[in-house]
């Protein structure tokens, strides 16, 4: 028996007995609202927060970002001038002035939001394009990471980030410049399901 064999023979035999994982704690801190934990936090990675659908959302867009052309939308709510499906070189999605996407899930604890495969249908739409407009639905937001892990959203996804307010960096003498690269603005809206 060669050297190699007789070493993994021997781990083989000498495995510690099965025990399983320890259960992790949610850490749960119940905070009085979600949307408003949600809220603080967002802001405070400069992320924008609208509290409810705009009531005329096309001149919403076209107030928030009067020089946008290209509009790529991926939700039901406004067709926008682009859908992701128009973008089969992920590449070209570079001419992107604002993406419009759902997400499923927003993370009190950080101000985070999801966007997986699903949501977006071609990855870059997210990070390519100037600007981002994400609907919410306020039942969709959970706690903390730990929830944020568990839930079906993300643990079904082959892709998943979890984006907090727009891009920055903060290597440059430990200040924080927004945007460093990607989106320079991230602006959740606040859109119950219909």
């Amino acid at each position: 028996m060669e050297t190699r064999d007789k070493i993994l023979s021997s781990v083989l035999k000498n495995q510690p007995a099965h025990r399983e994982l320890p259960q992790v704690p949610m850490f749960h801190r119940n905070p009085e609202s979600l949307v408003s934990a949600f809220e603080k936090s967002l802001k405070y990675m400069t992320g924008e927060f609208v509290h409810r659908p705009p009531p005329d959302f096309a001149a919403y867009l076209r107030n928030k970002f009067p020089d946008a052309k290209i509009i790529c939308s991926a939700v039901p709510e406004y067709a926008g001038n682009r859908k992701p499906e128009d973008y089969t070189n992920w590449s070209d999605a570079h001419d992107i002035d604002v993406t419009i996407v759902r997400s499923p899930l927003g993370v009190a604890e950080t101000g985070s939001v999801l966007l997986t495969e699903k949501e977006l249908r071609v990855n870059t739409i997210g990070f390519l394009a100037h600007d981002i407009v994400i609907l919410l639905d306020p039942k969709n937001i959970v706690e903390n990471i730990h929830d944020a892990y568990q839930h079906p959203a993300f643990r079904e996804a082959k892709y998943a980030v979890l984006m907090t307010g727009p891009s920055g960096s903060a290597d440059i003498e430990g200040t924080t410049v927004h945007p460093a690269q990607g989106v320079t603005t991230l602006t959740v809206i606040m859109w119950p399901v219909s």
